[in-house]
């Protein structure tokens, strides 16, 4: 019986009839490189055995899928190949990055490293997974200290790090990781969202009772001290749209109250929520109206 070599355990021929599901579908599992090639193309049969190489090396890391591009002209078109070989990287179903010609096999690893998770990002992955699939914050923050030991400068490991904090309400040390971190890096969105919360949480635990800070708001409208504490009230309990409700009185009665303190909060819970909140939208539209 024949046994299959490492080479062929990793790289496939591809057609028209197989690519959807070998490479589309197969990169949602672990990427997938594409090698278009011609039987008459010098470079192409020297590139070939480096890819096919590195396939059995990497052990499962990538797959290797080999297309003749004379055979399967169509799909050479729908990709843009102009010239052979061209490799092009699939992940998540999706074309990420690609080369031509047939490059030495050091600049072809560099090619699958900045393609490939390092260790440590495998097991970021792993954590925000684990944690997304059971809220299980203890064992996600176990397992991306284990990660931030693999690659201690990995942002995005301490990005994670950080959100997990604030699930446990570890805010301190949220707060301390985020300030520790690069100016590149708070350029991230992810990273404003967290500052964003981290400062929402700051102002949540005044102790005040919503009904006495709704009289007071009632008796006497200008006490914009109490909209604004009320507001900051009703964002810790979700209460959104009475939050930014009060925000907005604020800013229309005194657009500079505390520093403009109104219009920053609101902008803030925007961050958190995300643009695709149905309320975010729409009180955008009403700050915008206010501030004009």
């Amino acid at each position: 019986m024949a046994v299959a070599s490492a080479a062929s355990l990793h790289s496939v021929d591809v057609s028209t009839a197989d690519f959807a599901q070998v490479v589309i579908e197969g990169s949602k599992s672990a990427p997938v490189l594409v090698d278009f090639w011609a039987e008459w193309c010098g470079p192409c049969r020297a590139l070939k055995p480096v890819l096919e190489k590195l396939a059995a090396e990497y052990g499962g890391k990538f797959k290797l899928a080999k297309v003749n591009s004379d055979e399967n002209q169509a799909l050479a078109q729908q990709f843009g190949v102009r010239g052979i070989p061209n490799v092009k990287a699939f992940v998540n179903g999706e074309l990420v990055d690609e080369f031509s010609g047939a490059l030495p096999e050091a600049q072809v690893r560099e090619f699958l490293e900045r393609l490939i998770p390092s260790p440590a990002e495998e097991k970021r992955l792993q954590a925000m997974a684990h944690y997304a699939a059971t809220g299980d914050a203890k064992q996600a923050l176990a397992m991306l200290v284990e990660a931030s030991r693999l690659d201690p400068q990995n942002e995005n490991v301490r990005i994670d790090c950080a959100q997990v904090l604030i699930a446990l309400g570890e805010m301190d040390e949220a707060r301390q990781l985020i300030n520790s971190m690069s100016p590149l890096a708070h350029m991230d969105d992810r990273v404003k969202t967290l500052e964003a919360r981290l400062s929402l949480a700051a102002h949540a635990g005044s102790g005040a009772d919503a009904d006495d800070l709704a009289r007071k708001v009632a008796d006497n409208p200008a006490d914009l001290a109490a909209r604004l504490q009320l507001a900051r009230l009703k964002i810790a309990q979700h209460q959104h749209a009475e939050a930014f409700d009060q925000l907005l009185e604020i800013v229309r009665r005194d657009r500079k109250f505390e520093d403009d303190v109104a219009r920053k909060t609101m902008l803030q819970v925007f961050s958190v929520l995300g643009s695709d909140h149905l309320l975010v939208g729409e009180y955008r539209r009403k700050l915008a109206g206010a501030l004009n």
